[in-house]
């Protein structure tokens, strides 16, 4: 039986495009996905960041704290780009507002002159902002905002990063779309020890439960007490 295979995406850029030739603008500094089997998270996760090849915005670094100097010796979009199309290719894609990564990711491929143009040739595409607003209609549906209304521990999450947003995406996703297995995974990225840990909580079906048996002096006030409710008519089963 084929499994389908969920990944769920992210990116960070050094700012915000504001044209129709966005190329000329803003690029991607940062992409992170996560995969999801069977409606449970793999571990086989794709992360990178990409040296744009331009200054990252004040605005920009404000939400991610990725600066100019951290980028200067990570890979050219174009190093990784196969890896990436890969690794997404043949996938339902899962993204918070879709156009906007979509978008993004879609140019870089452009300025390659890769013969695959848009991503969506390659995978369906699911854009959980409009899962949101169908489910909580009028309200503010941002990352932050569905964590907090679903209950999801983001402590860890200092500041925006594409990897921890899909995997926090990712939970929100299967919670969304009536995926309650994952309300006992961890809220680290790949945390064995914690995974563990976790497990260490749940009872499984083959576990035997504990039996305490009770003292003889339990025994004794137990039996003193039906006799008590027998002499007073309220014992019901002696």
């Amino acid at each position: 039986m084929n499994q389908k295979r969920i990944v769920v995406l992210d990116t960070e850029t050094t700012g915000i495009n504001k044209s129709n030739f966005p190329y000329i603008n803003h690029r991607i500094i940062e992409i992170g996905a996560v995969e999801i089997i069977n409606r449970r998270f793999t571990g086989n996760n794709f992360h990178k960041y990409v040296q744009p090849n331009r200054s990252i915005e004040h605005d920009a670094f404000k939400i991610h704290k990725i600066t100019d100097d951290f980028l200067l010796d990570k890979p050219l979009f174009k190093d990784i780009a196969d890896d990436f199309l890969y690794y997404i290719k043949n996938s339902q894609l899962v993204i918070h507002n879709a156009s906007f990564d979509l978008g993004f990711i879609n140019q870089e491929l452009m300025m390659l002159n890769k013969k695959i143009k848009k991503v969506d040739t390659l995978c369906s595409i699911v854009d959980t902002l409009k899962i949101a607003r169908k489910l909580f209609p009028g309200k503010k549906n941002t990352l932050d905002a569905l964590c907090k209304r679903y209950k999801i521990n983001k402590s860890y999450r200092d500041v925006h990063s594409a990897i921890i947003d899909s995997f926090l995406l990712g939970k929100l996703y299967l919670l969304m779309t009536g995926g309650q297995e994952q309300m006992f995974v961890c809220d680290t990225i790949n945390d064995k020890k914690l995974i563990q840990k976790s497990k260490n909580f749940i009872r499984t079906v083959h576990s035997p439960l504990k039996v305490i048996k009770s003292t003889e002096k339990e025994k004794s006030l137990h039996e003193q007490y039906l006799q008590y409710m027998k002499k007073n008519n309220i014992c019901l089963w002696k």
